[in-house]
Order: C-alpha cells, then sequence, then structure tokens
C-alpha cells in the first residue's frame, strides 16, 4: 500500500507514523514545504482523552511526550486588577518545535519517508499513483481549494483580530486577563508550555485593534504594545513573536471530507477556535482514527467512509462549543461589568462544555464563592432560587415552555388539556405555559388549536388554572396569546406539520401577500387597516378573557413566523405604509398590539414577550435590529423576553445543538439589562444551573424534556438531593422524592485501542 501524506505537522506526521507502524511494508511519503526546524505558534495543549489515545496507540510516542509536558491544573481570571482561581482543570503542554521533533524521529525510525523543502504535488496527481492521500495541508488547504466541488469547503471569517506571542518565563496555570482600555476590551489567552516560556495569545475585536493603531504597527511594535495592556500577567516582561501576524480567526468546515481516495485531515478538514483547545488536538485524534479505520475496513473507501462517519459528530461538536466560545469572546465587552465571581464563572463555562455540575466536581470552594455572591442559599441549586418576573414570584426558575397539543375542539381545551398542564403543574415547575392560543377561529394554526374567544373556551380554561391553583399552589399558569397568520389552516402536526388543509380551509391574513411555503400554502391577504384595528381588537378580547379564565402570566406570540413575528422580520414584512420598512416601521404593529394588551390586561400579572431573535436566513433580523426589539418591548411594558430562534421561513438553516438558542438571550440580558426567558434544547438540570448561574438567562424554558418526564423539575431536585420550598413535592407523590435505585453498568472500552 502506498500512502501519501500532504503536510508535516502533528496530523500529517502522527498519521504517517500509526499507518506504517500497524504495517511496516506501507510505504508512506511526508511532503512538508518548509525545513524541519521550521515552525510558527508556539505552545500546544493536549487534552488527557488525546494523551490516553496516543498511549493505547503507540507508547514509544506517548513516552517521549509525557518527558516533555508541562503540566498544571490551575484557569487564573484577572479582571479589574482581581485574579481568581480556579483549580482541579487539569492541562498538558509542550512546544510545538518539540512535537514535531518528537514525530520526526519516531516517523524517521519507522521508516516514513519525509520530504521537506519541496511542495507536494497536487493530490490529484499523487492519487493516480497512491493507494491514499492525506491532505493535512492546514487551514489554507491548496488541496480543499483546488476541488472544491468534492469537499464543499466552508469558511466563516469571525469579528476578532488575534496573534501569537510568547514570553521567556513559565505562567503557574492557564491564565485570562481582561484589559479595558480606551479603545475597547482586549484579552489576553496565557498558558506555560516549557520550563522557561509560555504561550501569549492577545485577541479583540476588529473595530478596536484599529483603534489602538495595531493595525498599522509591525510585529515587534505590536509584541511591545500587547506587553503594556496585561500588567498582572506579565509584570513589565516583554513578548516575542516568531513571524507573528495579526490575523481573523476562521472557521473551516467540509460537506465532505474525502474524494476518491483523497481525504483531508486536521485544519484543512475543520477548524475549532483555540479558546477551547488546540487544532493539534483535533489533528492527531483524526490520525488516530484514520489510522484505525485503514486497519479495520477492507478498502480504502470503505476506511474513508468510516473515518468520517466517526469523527465527523466530534468534530460537530467540538465547533458548535468553539463557537459558542469564540462569540462569548467577541461579546466580552457586554459582560465586564458583571460581579467578579460570576464573571469567572461566566469566562469557564462559556462553551457549554465545562459546567456548573463538573465545575463543583473539579473545585466546589470556587462554585460556592460564585454562588454566596450570586445570593443562591447554601445547598440550594440555582434552578431552585425564586424570582420575581413584574409582580409575580415564582418559586423556582423552571419553565414548561409552550407546547403545541393541537388536541382542542373548536378551540375549547379539553380534559386532555387539563391531564397535560395539570401533571406538568404537579410536576414542580415554577412556571407553566399552555401553548398557543388563538384569539380567533381565523387566527389557529391546525383545527385542533386551542382558542380564547368565546365564553366557553374561557371556562374550560378557568377548570385548568382552578386546578394548577388548588393542587399545585407555588406553581404559576401563563397563557400564550397568538394568531397563526399566513401559518394556519394547517394538517394537524402528525398529519402534515405546515401543509395546507385537503378541505375546510379557512382564508388566512400577512404583514404581506406572500405564502409561507411558494406552491404549497395558501396566499394570505395583506392587512389593510380595518384588518389590522379587528386583529388588535381580538387579542385586547382574548386578554381580557385570559384575565376572567385566571392566568397568572400572558405572553404575547410574537415569533416562530406567526402574524406578528411576521411583521417584525424582514423576510416576510414587505409593505411600504407605516407599518413596514425599517425596523422601527416593522415594530409599529406588534407594539400597538401590546400597548393595547397591556392596557387590557391586570397591573398586578405579569407579561412577556415570545420573539424569534433571528430567522436563521439571510438577510433576516440582524444583532441592531434584535437589540431594538427586545427594548422596545420592555419599555412598552413586558416584563421580560422569551427568546426563541427560527420557524420563520421555511428556508432556514438552524445552527442545531446543546442549548444552541441561550446565546441570543445571553446578549438581549447582559447588552440590555433586560429579564429573558432561554428556550432551545436546554436538557438537563445541569444546563439550567449553568445558564443561570452565569448570568446568561433569568429563566430557563424547557419543552421536550416535560414531554418525556411530565416530573422532570422534581426529579432534577431529587439527582441534586434537594428537598427544599424551590420545589415542594405534593403530598400524594412525596414518597416517591427519593430517586429509585438502578442496576450496574460497565465503562465501555477506549475505542482507540490499536
Amino acid at each position: 500500500m502506498r500512502i501519501a501524506v500532504i503536510g508535516g505537522g502533528p496530523g500529517g506526521l502522527y498519521s504517517a507514523a500509526l499507518l506504517k507502524r500497524l504495517d511496516p511494508t506501507r510505504e508512506v511519503t511526508v511532503h512538508e514545504r518548509n525545513a524541519p526546524d521550521d515552525t510558527f505558534g508556539f505552545g500546544v495543549v493536549l487534552s488527557d482523552e488525546t494523551l490516553g489515545g496516543i498511549e493505547s496507540a503507540d507508547p514509544v510516542v506517548h513516552a517521549a511526550l509525557r518527558d516533555e509536558f508541562v503540566r498544571w491544573s490551575d484557569i487564573d481570571i484577572v479582571h479589574r486588577g482581581r485574579t481568581l482561581t480556579s483549580g482541579g482543570h487539569g492541562f498538558s503542554a509542550l512546544g510545538r518545535r518539540r512535537l514535531l521533533a518528537i514525530l520526526h524521529a519516531r516517523c524517521r525510525e519507522l521508516g516514513v519517508d519525509l520530504r521537506f523543502g519541496t511542495e507536494a504535488p497536487p493530490a490529484a496527481e499523487l492519487a493516480r499513483t497512491h493507494d491514499l492521500v492525506i491532505a493535512a495541508d492546514g487551514v489554507h488547504s491548496t488541496t480543499r481549494e483546488a476541488a472544491p466541488q468534492a469537499f464543499g469547503p466552508q469558511v466563516t471569517t469571525h469579528r476578532c483580530r488575534y496573534i501569537w506571542l510568547a514570553t521567556d518565563f513559565a505562567l503557574d496555570a492557564f491564565r485570562f486577563e481582561i484589559a479595558e482600555t480606551e479603545h475597547g476590551v482586549m484579552q489576553l489567552h496565557a498558558y506555560p508550555y516549557a520550563a522557561d516560556a509560555s504561550t501569549a495569545i492577545v485577541e479583540m475585536r476588529e473595530e478596536v485593534w484599529q483603534a489602538a493603531g495595531l493595525d498599522r504597527m509591525d510585529a515587534q511594535a505590536s509584541a511591545d504594545h500587547c506587553a503594556k495592556q496585561f500588567p498582572r500577567t506579565l509584570a513589565g516582561r516583554p513578548l516575542h513573536g516568531n513571524n507573528s501576524q495579526w490575523i481573523a480567526f476562521r472557521t473551516v468546515s467540509n460537506e465532505k471530507w474525502s474524494h476518491g481516495n483523497i481525504v483531508l485531515l486536521g485544519d484543512a478538514a475543520h477548524t475549532a477556535h483555540f479558546s477551547i483547545g488546540s487544532g493539534t488536538k483535533l489533528a492527531v485524534e483524526d490520525a488516530l482514527a484514520l489510522a484505525a479505520c485503514v486497519e479495520e475496513q477492507p478498502t480504502v473507501p470503505e476506511a474513508l467512509a468510516a473515518y468520517e462517519a466517526e469523527r465527523r459528530p466530534v468534530v460537530r461538536s467540538t465547533q458548535r462549543a468553539a463557537k459558542a466560545s469564540l462569540e462569548w469572546f467577541e461579546d466580552l465587552a457586554g459582560y465586564v461589568d458583571q460581579p467578579p465571581h460570576r464573571f469567572a464563572f461566566n469566562l469557564l463555562t462559556r462553551s457549554r462544555r465545562v459546567t456548573h455540575d463538573n465545575l463543583r466536581l473539579r473545585d466546589p470552594d470556587f462554585v460556592a464563592a460564585v454562588e454566596r455572591e450570586a445570593g443562591v442559599p447554601e445547598g440550594t441549586p440555582p434552578m431552585f432560587t425564586p424570582f420575581r418576573l413584574g409582580s409575580l414570584r415564582l418559586r423556582n426558575r423552571v419553565v414548561v415552555s409552550a407546547m403545541d397539543m393541537y388536541s382542542a375542539t373548536d378551540g375549547v381545551p379539553g380534559d386532555f388539556h387539563l391531564v397535560h398542564l395539570g401533571g406538568r403543574a404537579l410536576g414542580g415547575a415554577g412556571l407553566v405555559m399552555t401553548e398557543m392560543v388563538c384569539v380567533s377561529p381565523e387566527g389557529r394554526i391546525t383545527p385542533g388549536c386551542t382558542g380564547l374567544w368565546n365564553d366557553e373556551q374561557t371556562r374550560s380554561w378557568r377548570r385548568i388554572t382552578d386546578f394548577v391553583h388548588a393542587q399545585a399552589p407555588g406553581t404559576a399558569i401563563g397563557v400564550q396569546l397568538g394568531h397563526a397568520g399566513r401559518k394556519g389552516s394547517t394538517q394537524l402536526m402528525w398529519e402534515g406539520i405546515d401543509d395546507p388543509l385537503p378541505h375546510g380551509n379557512w382564508p388566512l391574513v400577512a404583514p404581506s401577500a406572500l405564502p409561507y411555503r411558494a406552491g404549497v400554502s395558501q396566499v394570505p391577504r395583506e392587512l389593510d387597516a380595518a384588518g389590522l384595528a379587528d386583529i388588535r381588537d381580538r387579542f385586547v378580547q382574548a386578554a381580557r378573557r385570559a384575565a376572567e379564565a385566571g392566568f397568572d402570566l400572558l405572553e404575547l406570540h410574537c415569533a416562530h413566523g406567526y402574524l406578528l413575528s411576521g411583521f417584525l422580520s424582514p423576510l416576510t414584512n414587505r409593505r411600504t405604509d407605516a407599518y413596514g420598512g425599517d425596523v422601527h416601521g416593522r415594530l409599529r404593529f406588534p407594539l400597538e398590539v401590546l400597548d393595547a394588551v397591556r392596557e387590557a390586561w391586570p397591573d398586578d400579572r405579569a407579561l412577556t414577550v415570545r420573539i424569534s431573535a433571528t430567522e436563521w436566513a439571510e438577510g433576516g433580523t440582524d444583532e441592531a435590529d434584535l437589540h431594538t426589539l427586545a427594548r422596545a418591548f420592555a419599555e412598552h411594558g413586558a416584563d421580560a423576553i422569551d427568546v426563541s430562534t427560527g420557524q420563520v421561513v421555511p428556508e432556514e438553516k438552524p445552527d442545531f445543538g446543546r442549548s444552541y438558542q441561550t446565546p441570543f438571550a445571553d446578549r438581549i440580558r447582559n447588552e440590555l439589562d433586560v429579564p429573558v426567558i432561554a428556550v432551545g434544547a436546554i436538557s438537563s438540570w445541569d444546563d439550567v444551573n449553568s445558564l443561570l448561574l452565569a448570568g446568561r438567562a433569568d429563566l430557563c424554558a424547557l419543552a421536550r424534556p416535560h414531554l418525556y418526564d411530565p416530573h422532570w423539575t422534581l426529579h432534577a431536585a431529587a439527582d441534586q438531593e434537594y428537598r427544599g420550598p424551590g420545589a415542594v413535592w405534593p403530598l400524594p407523590y412525596r414518597a416517591g422524592s427519593r430517586k429509585p435505585p438502578t442496576g450496574r453498568t460497565d465503562t465501555p472500552k477506549q475505542r482507540l485501542g490499536l
């Protein structure tokens, strides 16, 4: 078997060494355009997980690395003259040059042909004379760029500039230092990689970089300027570079990682921001998986398919965490006014990989200090602290999110709704929300949607609220009022989501005469002045009925492409009158409805607004528009903004993942100081505790977890051994308040044992 490797970085070298070690008869050649001792950057960080894979696959390399590693366990966060330390993390680092030397030696020992100082032939040319071509040629991969139709690359450039520098002394911890300068916020990411050296990455927003004049300085002037910004870490000592340049981070992804017998590896296939770990780590893990798959599969095509199937989910998860981390640093200026311990906790949990629970295991004293500063009583998980939403006091921070059930007859909620909402109220959440309750028959999504346009519906809702207040005292129940707009007159979800009814359709209205799905959905009528007034009156009448029905909170549904959301989005509002145009025009009608509803709704009851913070589609709501929307709703009487995303246009491309919508709520809360409800794939009580303690949300709304487990909140209390007032078990259920014992499960064996 003949194997060519393009690129002599750690990923390329390690894949060559592993493939040769596994089968010495293989002819393996590495092409590297630089000299053997040329390298850029300074130290690289590898996790214990990665090192475990290296030890299993090649003990010789592991032993050499072990002798070189600098290890530490603390993270220091320096901000406004104060240093806070969190321990128990565990890092290993070494110099990039030493790592390359170890891999060079191992390759030569195994008989790999290392060719330095010349450009590799094009991958397509090598593919004709080799069985396998590994393109480990970096973020600017010529292999990837030569075949864009085959690999489908996507490259996203982000909003910060950064530069790799170094010091001539070793730090004793991973160090983050925040500098608030006259030009804006700058941050230092620094860690030791040798007994006498540390890596120092300086990062800042593009506009800060330009305002400070760094775009006009040479490398040494930049290093000198940066050294002055971080006195607590550097104490007057200099920074120096190594072919260092200011660059903007680029996230690379590809639709496919292989084409024929050519495969991308490391930065050529994917990148992840340095703030969650090194690209070297991902490249080494790629090499381990690729070598294993080549060894296990009978043919190269099968091996490459298995490699991509194994690594892609891991990389996708890593890139989601990296995106959350880099965006946190891009938005750093919005967090600097947080109390010191909260700021530090927020920084540590920014990627959502470090959480409240595992940080408490690593450093319980640090987490206890964060909780004390936040006013969390000792022994109380953050999710079980009370919160005042306007005039409504909630006993905990958990919300059963609004979920359409499509189970009503003529808009009347029945026994199903009593059991559904009553059961979840008994399950311990602080607030239980109804599905979207429609303000008119024509405002329904489907024939199975509930409403509040007549007395029978009002009485039926009163039956449910009375049950909640009597049987689950301390739990609030809220109603979400909405109008389907152009997304109405469709089949029940399980019969054909967003498909028009086969018969019995009712006419639709919308801000503009645009169907939800062109050629499929009904074309709505554009609302005129009389229609707008009628819709506004319908909301007012429904709000009065909701008060009569005994609801504690009213939420105005301005999200998910329904009528009021349709006014807010530039993708669905093409009006040329006062209710269209810029964000202020698009806001006009939803604010008129909110003002009228606020006047009709009792002053002593809470009111919130749900919005779609992004359409996940080009040309939609931008960050400035989002801030304008949130601020306007708060100024017009909303006690909190319920921050959802998407479902506005069918061509959306959501960036799904754990807690994927929460960054939008985070920005509103910390940049505008507006209370928020966070939603979107929040699936664990650990996520809830982490979001709340970091100050990214005031309340957390969960939908599917409450479908899976109506008593999710009470079970979260049992899991955390909490028995306080934030989670009170109903007397008939109290015997079940201890978690039942479970059977033993064995730990799975390590996957990459070669």
